[in-house]
């Protein structure tokens, strides 16, 4: 019986985003007959996905270290790979990318990178490094042509040399389309899954614990209340949610987050960051409510941002039409209620959560920032403008709330996207073919 492959991801943090969750997602569809798959993460935040990964098979280990201690971790990780015999690398993001090279420069490893992002938006200790040491890598995975084109454009030397060691792929993100289906009306998504920690009894969710050496002398709001059962209070620094016992069917869902039944719900899942530009989602928010005033709006997710957007919510006077969740191990209770997915981003990769929302069979409404234009057709799955043309977002949205026939038919069309294009399998057969190509190499 032929040995397995034992694979260590390797990247900084293990909170909510996109490039995190990949991880145990691909994991889980990988043939674990074939791989083994250890992951170290260096930063340690109280809302992490740990736990996930270790549920999918992987083996979690934390070095603890901080951004620029990453550089004196090379002799912890090459002890490591020895001691658990380790056949390839794969990082993702700049700081792991940085640190692998290094390592693998030493150890005579493969190293596969993923590049999650284009590389102008990185900050410039993270773009030099990760530009300079870019070489030293066998396979470099892009989740977009628009990440891959940037790969061509901030190389400082041709990493595309005829001959050279280092190989460019695109692999576009996927989805488990068999998981994230569209929850039905009596599904007791809630109670079934892992969405807090309820046995029966109303728990609170700490959220929004600041990293440490972030913190930046603002203070958070006291309390905020929106409509129905939804409380959000602060205690001890960190802002705590409470949502009522969710034993319910979905159909009581929306009224439980203070959502009328009948009400068409826009929403969005994200880390609440710069990039996402959630203080134009908000204003857009705010524009619809003018043409179609029972919409609620609906955000899932926590961030840097969380106390400005809160704040342009409570000045706007319309608090009862937003609904904010906190971040949350299972979105596809939330998903299942939106009826647009709504993005102003003025940068992305290729998002995770509005593929996992059109799996959910949610049309998207957005900005064609990153590899959104290859995600969605326009006028096919959703309407896209341009990154500074958002305001023709408003226009969009009320035209599919008001269309039922047209959403209905994007919204077909947004899953059948996700299958045909973005499945999760797809992905994971795509990865696998470059595990087994640098070990042959």
């Amino acid at each position: 019986m032929n040995k397995k492959i034992k694979i260590l991801h390797l990247i900084k943090s293990l909170g909510r985003g996109g490039a995190e969750k990949l991880i145990p997602e691909t994991v889980r569809v990988h043939d674990q007959e074939r791989f083994e798959f250890h992951c170290i993460y260096f930063y340690h935040q109280q809302n992490n996905i740990v736990d996930e990964l270790e549920a999918a098979g992987i083996q979690v280990h934390l070095i603890p270290s901080g951004n620029l201690g990453l550089f004196f971790q090379v002799k912890k990780v090459k002890a490591f790979i020895g001691e658990h015999g380790i056949q390839i690398i794969h990082a993702h993001l700049p700081w792991a990318g940085i640190l692998s090279r290094l390592v693998g420069k030493e150890l005579q490893i493969p190293i596969v990178y993923t590049e999650h992002n284009t590389w102008d938006r990185y900050n410039k200790v993270s773009y030099w490094g990760n530009r300079l040491t870019f070489k030293l890598q066998d396979v470099a995975i892009a989740v977009s042509n628009e990440v891959a084109l940037s790969m061509q454009l901030n190389s400082i030397f041709d990493p595309y040399q005829r001959g050279g060691r280092l190989k460019v792929k695109v692999i576009q993100n996927g989805v488990n389309t068999e998981v994230f289906r569209r929850m039905g009306k009596g599904e007791e998504g809630l109670a079934k899954r892992d969405l807090g920690k309820w046995n029966g009894e109303q728990e609170n969710e700490r959220i929004g614990e600041r990293e440490k050496g972030k913190g930046n002398g603002e203070e958070v709001h006291d309390s905020y209340q929106g409509e129905g059962n939804l409380v959000v209070k602060k205690s001890d620094n960190n802002l705590e949610i409470q949502i009522p016992n969710p034993q319910s069917p979905i159909p009581n869902f929306k009224s439980q987050l203070g959502i009328p039944e009948e009400a068409k719900v826009i929403g969005k899942v994200a880390v609440f960051r710069s990039q996402k530009r959630l203080w134009i989602w908000v204003d857009l928010a705010l524009k619809i409510l003018e043409r179609s005033p029972n919409t609620h709006f609906l955000l899932v997710g926590d961030g840097d941002w969380r106390e400005r957007i809160i704040t342009q919510i409570e000045k706007s006077g319309k608090q009862k039409n937003f609904h904010w969740v906190g971040v949350q191990k299972e979105v596809i209770p939330y998903l299942s209620i939106m009826d647009i997915y709504l993005s102003t981003s003025e940068f992305e990769g290729l998002p995770i959560a509005m593929l996992e929302a059109m799996s959910c069979e949610v049309p998207v409404v957005a900005t064609s920032a990153g590899g959104i234009g290859e995600m969605v057709q326009h006028g096919v799955q959703g309407f896209l403008t341009g990154i500074d043309g958002y305001e023709g977002l408003v226009d969009f949205a009320v035209q599919l709330l008001e269309d039922t026939e047209l959403h209905s038919q994007f919204a077909k069309a947004a899953r059948q996207r996700v299958v045909d294009k973005f499945s999760m399998k797809r992905m994971v057969e795509e990865l696998e073919g470059v595990y087994e190509s640098v070990i042959a190499s």
